[in-house]
């Protein structure tokens, strides 16, 4: 999706790791019943899934048991991400968190690539806050995830000026409670999304058949 014509000009390297507690490590510190259930770590083609939970699972134990060489390895791959783009014309964007919410900024590696576009999704309010108060490296973006247990902390991030991503069953309405819902599926770019924002997303995978309040 992001190779339409006002998103081709960026290219993105993602990371994706076992969500929850799914490696025997939990990566997710404030995920609930409904997300861990729903996560997108299901959507896609079903046929692939035992590779995926194989690859995703490895990765997640090799970042907890070894994270030094982890980070290591990472920082490099970025540099090499942040290299080809500059070649070839884009303009290199990260996003570390696509199946996991770890705090990627304690490792520093944000201010190692200042040209290097970073954004994620988290479900952990002081996350949001931080981002909110401009607490962050100027190249970090965070959109805070609403769940069927955090809809009061999300309300008042968006009161602070912040963003906050919503799974919707159906169709993605113009507003919602109030304020204004931009389409997070027409490309995943959320760094250029309008601040104070409800950023909605259709749901996908095992969310379609969520009850448990996660999706809206």
């Amino acid at each position: 999706k992001n190779l339409k014509d006002r998103y081709n000009k960026y290219w993105i390297l993602r990371l994706n790791l076992a969500p929850h507690k799914i490696s025997g490590y939990n990566v997710c510190p404030s995920a609930s019943a409904g997300c861990s259930a729903a996560c997108l770590h299901t959507a896609g083609n079903p046929i692939f899934q035992k590779q995926k939970d194989i690859g995703r699972i490895n990765r997640t134990r090799y970042y907890i048991q070894e994270q030094a060489e982890f980070v290591s390895r990472l920082i490099k791959e970025i540099g090499n991400h942040e290299k080809y783009c500059v070649k070839n014309g884009f303009k290199p964007v990260v996003r570390l968190n696509t199946t996991s919410d770890v705090s990627w900024e304690n490792h520093g590696i944000f201010d190692i690539f200042p040209n290097v576009q970073f954004y994620d999704y988290t479900k952990v309010k002081k996350r949001a806050l931080k981002f909110v108060n401009n607490e962050y490296p100027k190249n970090y973006h965070i959109t805070l995830s609403m769940n069927e247990c955090n809809q009061s902390d999300c309300m008042d991030i968006l009161e602070k000026g912040g963003n906050v991503a919503m799974v919707f069953r159906k169709d993605i309405p113009d507003t919602y409670k109030g304020y204004k819902v931009v389409s997070g599926d027409d490309s995943d770019l959320r760094f250029l999304d309008p601040k104070n924002s409800i950023i909605g997303l259709k749901a996908k995978g095992k969310a379609k058949k969520d009850v448990s309040g996660f999706v809206v």
